[in-house]
């Protein structure tokens, strides 16, 4: 971990100091405890929602999306076809030969999640990430039916009903029927949408569609009512990872303890300058930061590797500082260096003496967020020059290619006329979509003649064909005089020209003889 990166605590919520208390050894292991997020309002909120609402939607929308390729072409915008092994993406099409594109998009994208990680903390996981979105829409169903946190937990404690399972039955339906159709929508990204969703429905689809469609089901069932947070806890390897993204200047959510502490409930008997008197700050141990969370972790606590950053907790505290007439965010997006400066700038005295939203922003001014830093510039780089290799390389995307494989059994032949021959395989990649006539030329060994297998004639060079978005393969002789070879082993290279015009490709391969 770098020096400058913050330190990750992991403490159970509400958890306080008991340094001075001995405390008995803990078990390395805990039970699970079943965590029932409750609603709340705010910006944050809104803002976790519209971003789930859309990305739901586009994975919903996407592989129904239509995209004219041309005829004998599927017109899927965006489908993986395994199958035939083709990824169409829009105006993109990818071959076997083009994984090299691939790994540069996972490139951008670990890159990408660097540096939204080191200037905004864990955004990725608080707001798109597949299991948060499916989470958050699961648990939103729960709420409709259970009713919100209090609600669930009485229920999950009341003994089997009628009406008990009324509402389970209703619940477990609506995750079911969520879970078939992120089934469906996953596995008809390869294959044909609209086909597959007909055969689902007729029940004439294959065994393996069928079979894949369930898998996910089961998949999205399982890590998005029942795993939640564990994913998050026990699978996913990012928590771990974080800390060495961060540093002192990333946007995380932070709780102002020096505003904060030290807390304690409000009494109605209780004014504002009573308890400044007494050193207690504005928190009044309320819970609700912790009631909210999806993972349910206490902020309080510090930084630690179970929050995923989502900012629900400063919709909560926002919303209990407003109904008691204290200044908002409590706890908020902050940097560590400007906490650890507002922290150095409040002295009790100020601290005592400050008791409006007004005096305390001229009091602690907050240090200017430092967006251009060493490891966000290098990302940055990173990211436009990958980036840009990426586009170079799509725009100079060849649309022809060509395979050779000598044949094995035999090395060679010696014909009568004292020639040695030489079979190949030719495999011609046409990758535009539409058909084309190529020149197959030779150039290594002096005085070598091409021909078609099964065909009598032999020539400098052969006229070939391909289909368009095709595999044509040939099987191809090489003669050449055994006078005009120099050793057992000759280099020699096939050249495939388009004919009209077009880019040649080159494959190289060696001629064997005695």
């Amino acid at each position: 971990m770098p020096s400058d990166a913050p330190t990750i605590t992991r403490r159970p919520s509400g958890s306080k100091d008991h340094s001075s208390v001995p405390q008995e050894p803990q078990s390395p292991y805990a039970s699970h405890r079943k965590i029932h997020p409750k609603a709340v309002r705010g910006r944050f909120r809104r803002l976790k929602s519209g971003l789930g609402a859309v990305l739901l939607a586009l994975f919903a929308l996407l592989p129904f999306l239509r995209w004219d390729r041309g005829p004998g072409v599927p017109d899927q915008a965006v489908l993986f076809d395994l199958g035939s092994q083709r990824f169409y993406i829009f105006a993109v099409q990818l071959w076997p030969q083009h994984v090299y594109y691939i790994t540069g998009v996972m490139i951008i994208a670990a890159i990408g999640l660097f540096l939204a990680t080191a200037l905004g903390g864990r955004v990725w996981c608080g707001f798109t990430c597949p299991q948060t979105v499916w989470t958050d829409l699961f648990v939103w169903i729960e709420r409709r039916v259970e009713g919100d946190r209090t609600d669930r937990i009485r229920l999950d404690k009341q003994p089997w009903t009628a009406r008990w399972l009324a509402k389970k039955a209703v619940k477990h339906a609506a995750w079911l029927a969520i879970s078939a159709v992120t089934g469906f929508l996953s596995i008809a990204y390869l294959t044909d949408a609209p086909t597959l969703a007909v055969d689902l429905l007729r029940f004439d689809a294959s065994a393996l569609a069928a079979g894949s469609v369930l898998f996910m089901a089961a998949c999205t069932y399982l890590m998005a009512g029942f795993m939640r947070e564990q994913m998050c806890f026990y699978v996913c390897p990012w928590p771990r990872i974080q800390a060495a993204m961060l540093d002192e200047d990333s946007l995380v959510v932070t709780y102002q303890d020096w505003r904060g502490e030290g807390r304690a409930p409000l009494r109605k008997s209780e004014g504002w300058d009573t308890r400044n008197r007494m050193g207690f700050g504005d928190c009044i141990d309320c819970g609700q930061c912790v009631q909210v969370c999806p993972t349910g972790i206490d902020i309080r606590d510090g930084i630690q590797m179970e929050c995923i950053g989502c900012g629900l907790c400063v919709d909560a505290c926002n919303d209990v500082m407003a109904r008691i007439g204290r200044p908002g965010d409590l706890i908020r997006f902050d940097t560590l260096t400007a906490q650890a400066a507002k922290a150095a700038a409040i002295t009790e005295t100020a601290k005592a003496a400050i008791t409006t939203e007004t005096a305390k922003a001229t009091a602690v001014p907050p240090p200017r967020y430092r967006l251009l830093r060493p490891r966000t510039i290098v990302y940055g780089l990173m990211l436009v020059v990958v980036g840009g290799a990426m586009a170079i390389a799509l725009a100079l995307k060849p649309s022809n290619d060509i395979a050779v494989l000598r044949d094995r059994a035999p090395l060679f032949v010696a014909l009568s006329d004292g020639r040695i021959q030489n079979a190949y395989t030719i495999k011609i990649a046409n990758m535009s979509l539409t058909d084309r006539q190529y020149r197959l030329t030779l150039s290594g060994p002096p005085q070598a003649s091409l021909g078609l297998s099964g065909e009598s004639g032999e020539a400098g060079e052969l006229a070939l064909s391909a289909r368009a978005n095709a595999v044509e393969t040939y099987r191809i002789q090489v003669r050449v005089p055994r006078s005009a070879l120099a050793g057992a082993s000759t280099p020699l290279a096939f050249t495939l020209t388009p004919e009209p015009a077009g880019e040649p490709v080159r494959h190289d391969s060696v001629f064997l003889a005695p």
